[in-house]
């Protein structure tokens, strides 16, 4: 490729808004790079995500004036967002009536380890609906897969050296997942805005040792050979922040000092306790193959609200452990705030065995992972735990406290106790919970 006058970021992206739409076509107009052509690349993709903006709900008190809530905030919801809809399915039509309605944290997706024997590609497209509510901005959007080891520059969503979606347009990553683990994504533009503003997700491949048999576990981390890695219930917990001045100076077309940047709320999967633990938007079990599936209105295509919390409904998905005495539980963490954090189990050990999509063995095989109660999570980290749920004393579930043991984090300074990032883990007798059909599954 050869350009005749120097190459800006801004003409980068007007090349990339221009060249977007072509992956799987194998035809390019220009004089442009030739990809190698990629399995399974044409057809639908395996998920469907539309960049855009919206509003969520964070609690209305203590305020924070004029900051938070934000007065333009519509009917229960308090805050504004940038953010990714999963719109995987849907019309047109209704794709292009989810601008302003993006939802926090970004869709939970996860993808199947690559299998040279039988090579299949995952594909995410990716389209930008624009800003309803800042239509000066002309902000294009990627899709970085933070961690992801073998990507190539062209779907790594770095704006610099791939692809960026300009308003109106859509392009298709293609990957080829050969390391299993807990990674997390976001968009890479203007990431220190885009990602606090709430660009980002937690995403994990499963290992090519699912579905085999391994000290009684068939779904595992990781292919660690042996079922040390194996549970029978997983939950993602992705911890994020909101600075409330810097979401009300997008809304308001002002400019935020981010070196003054502090977090007034920690969130785990896009909520502040007790909302955390409130249930999930109603999940469509059956399509939730590669995705968190939230059900949508038929009509408009919106999402549904969890039931009894119509103030959670850009916020679907739960945090709340529910589990059966004496089984083994995975918990995947992320975080894409800008804080570490020291997230505890209270009153149950935890082991930690992968980190940074890595599982923990040395490179001759030793075991390196160990117990603990409290997991320091540091920006753009992720750990993989698994935990042996305690004997169960009822009458009812018990009750376990998973929180931020920093009290600022877990409390946000509102009254009565927790709430920020904190959220239960309960206990019931055996049996009492069926086996979950989707991560995050409560079961009841």
């Amino acid at each position: 490729m050869i350009f005749k006058q120097p190459f800006s970021r801004r003409d980068l992206l007007k090349f990339a808004g221009g060249a977007v739409a072509v992956v799987g076509t194998g035809i390019w107009a220009g004089n442009v790079l030739m990809p190698e052509a990629a399995i399974a690349a044409l057809g639908d993709p395996d998920l469907y995500l539309a960049g855009t903006d919206g509003w969520i709900y964070l609690p209305k008190t203590p305020a924070i004036p004029p900051f938070h809530p934000d007065v333009l905030a519509p009917g229960l919801l308090t805050t504004y967002i940038f953010g990714f809809r999963e719109v995987t399915g849907l019309t047109d039509i209704q794709v292009s009536n989810q601008q302003n309605k993006a939802q926090h944290s970004a869709p939970l997706f996860w993808a199947n380890q690559f299998d040279p024997a039988h090579p299949v590609d995952f594909t995410v497209q990716l389209t930008n609906l624009g800003l309803a509510l800042r239509p000066d901005l002309f902000d294009a959007h990627t899709l970085h897969w933070h961690g992801f080891r073998n990507v190539i520059p062209f779907f790594d969503g770095e704006p610099s050296g791939s692809v960026a979606v300009r308003t109106g347009r859509i392009f298709t990553y293609v990957y080829r997942p050969r390391e299993p683990g807990t990674y997390m994504f976001h968009c890479h533009v203007e990431d220190v805005e885009h990602v606090h503003m709430g660009m980002t997700g937690l995403v994990f491949v499963r290992p090519l040792q699912d579905g085999q048999t391994l000290a009684g576990h068939t779904k595992f981390l990781y292919n660690d050979g042996d079922g040390s890695t194996g549970f029978e219930r997983e939950f993602a917990m992705f911890l994020s922040e909101v600075w409330a001045e810097a979401h009300w100076a997008d809304a308001h077309i002002q400019l935020p000092e981010w070196s003054d940047y502090r977090a007034d709320f920690s969130l785990l999967n896009g909520r502040v306790y007790p909302d955390t633990i409130a249930p999930n938007a109603p999940i469509d079990a059956a399509a939730s193959t590669h995705r968190l599936a939230v059900e949508t209105d038929p009509v408009t295509g919106d999402l549904v609200a969890p039931v009894g919390h119509p103030e959670l409904q850009y916020q679907p998905q739960s945090s709340l452990v529910n589990c059966n005495a004496g089984e083994t539980v995975a918990l995947r963490f992320a975080n894409l705030g800008f804080r570490e954090q020291a997230m505890t189990l209270a009153g149950i050990r935890m082991r930690v065995v992968g980190r940074d999509a890595t599982p923990m063995r040395g490179r001759d095989g030793t075991d390196t992972s160990y117990e603990t109660e409290t997991i320091n999570i540091g920006p753009g980290e992720s750990f993989d735990v698994v935990f042996t749920a305690p004997g169960h004393t009822g009458p009812g579930y018990d009750t376990y406290m998973l929180y931020n043991r920093n009290y600022l984090r877990a409390n946000n300074l509102a009254p009565g106790g927790f709430g920020g990032q904190a959220t239960e883990v309960r206990v019931y007798a055996a049996g009492g919970v069926p086996a979950q059909a989707y991560p995050n599954d409560l079961g009841v």
